[in-house]
Parts: C-alpha cells; structure tokens; sequence
C-alpha cells in the first residue's frame, strides 16, 4: 500500500512539474525561447530539451527498456542538449519531451518501486538503483530545472507562476512597490552591519 502511494505521489509530482516546464515557452518568440539568457548560456527550450534526455535516459536504458526516441550514447554526451540547434524546430523538442513522457510513464507503470537499475554514467559503488530512487532523481532534476525557466521566464517578460490557471495579470505598480520594500531592507541591513573582516580578534 505505502509503495503504490509513493509512486503515485512521485508520479503525479512529476506530471505536473512536466506540464509546469513546457508553460513557460507559451508565447515566446522563437528567439527568446532558444536564446541564452546567463552567463553559462541556459536557455529556455534547451532546458525542455535537457530534462527530456534525462527522462529518456533515466526511464530508458537504466532499466534495459531504451527509449524508442534517437539518442547519442551517453558515453559520447557533449552538452548538445542543453541548447537547440537552428534547424531543431519548437515542436521537435516539445514532441520529444511529451513521446518521452509516454515511455517514462510505461516503464513507472509496469514495474514495482524496487525493480532494480543500473545507472552506467554513476560511478561505482553507485551504478546499482531501483525504480524509487530514479524517480527521485528524474524529479530533483526536472524541478531544478523548472525553477531555472521560472526566472528565465520572468526575466524576459515579467510572467511567474506554477501552471497557466493560477496565472494573475501583473500588476507592476504592486511589484515595483514590493520589490523597493525588499530593498530598502537590504540597504539598511548593509549599511549597519560591520565591515567585513573587521570583527575583533578572539581571545585565546
């Protein structure tokens, strides 16, 4: 019984944070959808590209079920899959991460919580696993990077929240007054607090 709701909850979680990732490419342009919004390059589809390798990979092959969508070995993984190439189009890569979806979502259905995997890419003692902790690490990687669009999203155009029907207009006069709040805490919390390196030397 605990087993079957562990694995409905892991499951339903990451249902939603799937659907919460593809969201934040609703109404972008193509550009701002593939184009690199930080220092290191992290953009928006290549992060639904990214976390659709993981599902892939993860729900795949660990579980000598490969995935029927075309990947590179892992041994041969180059970051290409964290950016979109000009002629990878919008709808490949959402196509992608929804028929990975279907695999991943066959291969939680059709076995238990302790079916045991093997994680090639993990180091030793470590490669060995089971489907409760992959379904672990498929979530903390699919809400990490969630998180990652979340601000990416508001970045470019100011739009937040976790799925469309929670979504309210924005109100920047609201935003703009609650932002100056928190700063003007941290002025304040920086212009009292002492130089740093400037605290006295312990007695010994």
């Amino acid at each position: 019984m605990i087993d079957e709701f562990a694995k409905d909850t892991l499951h339903g979680r990451l249902r939603r944070d799937r659907e919460a990732l593809l969201w934040k490419l609703d109404g972008l342009s193509e550009y701002d959808a593939r184009r690199p919004l930080t220092a290191t390059g992290t953009n928006l589809l290549g992060l639904v590209k990214h976390v659709a390798t993981v599902e892939a990979r993860y729900f795949g092959e660990v579980f000598g079920r490969p995935s029927p969508e075309p990947l590179s070995r892992w041994q041969d993984h180059d970051g290409s899959d964290l950016w979109v190439a000009e002629d990878e189009s919008r709808d490949r890569i959402t196509g992608f991460y929804r028929r990975t979806w279907e695999h991943a979502d066959a291969t939680i259905g059709a076995l238990p919580l302790d079916a045991p995997g093997h994680v090639p890419w993990w180091p030793e003692p470590h490669s060995g696993t089971n489907l409760f902790a992959v379904m672990v690490h498929v979530l903390g990687e699919t809400v990490r990077h969630t998180g990652h669009a979340d601000i990416l999203r508001e970045g470019l155009d100011g739009r937040t929240g976790l799925r469309p029907e929670h979504e309210k207009p924005i109100d920047e006069e609201a935003r703009a007054a609650y932002r100056a709040k928190i700063e003007r805490a941290a002025a304040g919390s920086a212009a009292s607090a002492p130089p740093v390196g400037s605290g006295s030397r312990p007695d010994f």
